[in-house]
């Protein structure tokens, strides 16, 4: 593995991070975000002279949850932000298996996530936790900030995708 391999497979980490303490600081998902997570993918699929073919599969699997992500969104399940984030997610990991390992685990980090802030907006806060983004995230008619599900989920299917085990053992 080259040098600009491993800087490129730690963007993808770097970037999910951002998206998720983004959400959980804002409740918003910035479009530059998803834009970057395309074009890391994008350099790190011309670094790794990857073939058409594989490109396709990748460029599939985005647009599949991209087409899924925002018909979610059209009926309000989910953020746009959120769409955008999981499409992009997609293209990383490729059609296959790591694809679906994607959803279950974004899935199951949801859900917990989910009932961690239904229990946490039962207790009342301490006074001096009263920051802007902790009493949004606190109030009940808030949502739920799915971009820390989906970066969860994108970084524990990682690992076994396509891109990752060739970039770790083509070099």
């Amino acid at each position: 593995m080259t040098i600009t391999d491993a800087a490129l497979l730690l963007l993808f980490p770097a970037l999910m991070a951002y998206a998720a303490c983004s959400d959980l600081l804002s409740m918003r998902i910035s479009n530059r975000v998803s834009l970057l997570i395309v074009a890391a993918f994008v350099a790190m699929a011309l670094a790794m002279r990857l073939p058409p073919g594989e490109w396709l599969m990748h460029g599939a699997a985005g647009a599949a949850v991209l087409l899924v992500t925002f018909t979610m969104f059209a009926f309000g399940w989910i953020g746009g932000g959120d769409a955008k984030l999981a499409a992009a997610t997609a293209l990383w990991l490729g059609w296959g298996e790591s694809l679906m390992q994607y959803g279950l685990a974004s899935s199951l980090f949801g859900g917990a996530l989910t009932l961690a802030l239904l229990q946490f907006r039962t207790v009342p806060l301490p006074r001096f936790a009263h920051w802007p983004w902790l009493l949004r995230l606190h109030h009940r008619e808030t949502g739920i900030p799915y971009g820390i599900a989906l970066a969860a989920g994108g970084l524990a299917a990682f690992p076994q995708s396509p891109l990752w085990m060739l970039a770790v053992t083509a070099h």
